[in-house]
């Protein structure tokens, strides 16, 4: 084993303890949990060992990064995730490898990826991207719509040829009345699905939970955690 794969190993074994633990003290059973490992900015190597380690689900945010990196790993039976804000001009590509897009927030979008996942014949997975620190009716600072905008968006999902809604993501808030709170934003995100799958019932993922608040997130009920750091180390500065 190299040494990079042997680190890789050594810190996914502690996400995966923290994980367990997490799940024992909220009285859940591990594999209600999914580790989703977003490797943004690292390279295809990292994925493949990772692939090695049992990591079945990885994410990105960057189209340009993603895309090379996706095909330089498409024999792995991996699970691709686009977590990041996504213009329509990307969505071409992105189609072409995402399983699931965990950022949908407006009309626009939804409208080019089920015109693309249809001429492709792909069935992409959608999360609507929920924004905590926007009103009732705007915009979050990272993307996102507000709780008042999730109904209408996802009944557009749900009739949307090529597309299947999954459920709901958030990123916990940095302004607002929730920042700081994770906990109480992931609290606020599993009231939101449970309002959606009353009209949705299949709608059943929550996506919550990065390095930093994993427990939070799971202790509220998410069924997907996104950890970069914690696996793959801090990244280095861009610039």
């Amino acid at each position: 084993m190299t040494d990079r794969k042997e680190e890789l190993a050594g810190n996914l074994a502690k996400v995966e303890q923290r994980i367990t633990a997490a799940c024992a003290a909220a009285g859940r059973a591990r594999e209600e949990v999914t580790l989703i490992v977003v490797t943004k900015t690292y390279p295809a190597s990292d994925v493949r060992a990772l692939s090695e380690l049992g990591v079945r689900h990885v994410a990105e945010n960057r189209d340009q990064d993603a895309a090379p990196k996706a095909a330089a790993c498409s024999d792995l039976p991996l699970s691709w995730h686009f977590v990041g804000q996504l213009q329509t001009n990307k969505v071409r590509s992105v189609v072409g490898y995402a399983d699931v897009v965990q950022s949908v927030d407006r009309s626009r979008l939804v409208t080019a990826l089920s015109k693309e996942a249809e001429r492709v014949g792909r069935e992409v997975g959608c999360l609507i991207q929920v924004a905590l620190d926007a009103g009732e009716s705007a915009r979050g600072e990272r993307g996102g719509v507000a709780p008042g905008g999730i109904a209408e968006l996802a009944d557009l999902v749900a009739g949307a040829p090529g597309l299947r809604l999954g459920g709901l993501m958030t990123v916990a808030p940095l302004t607002g009345e929730y920042a700081g709170r994770q906990r109480a934003a992931f609290d606020r995100l599993m009231d939101l699905s449970t309002d959606l799958r009353r009209a949705h019932p299949a709608a059943n993922m929550v996506s919550a939970g990065m390095s930093a608040d994993l427990e939070q997130a799971v202790a509220a009920g998410a069924t997907h955690v996104r950890v970069g750091t914690a696996v793959l180390g801090v990244r280095p500065r861009l610039g």
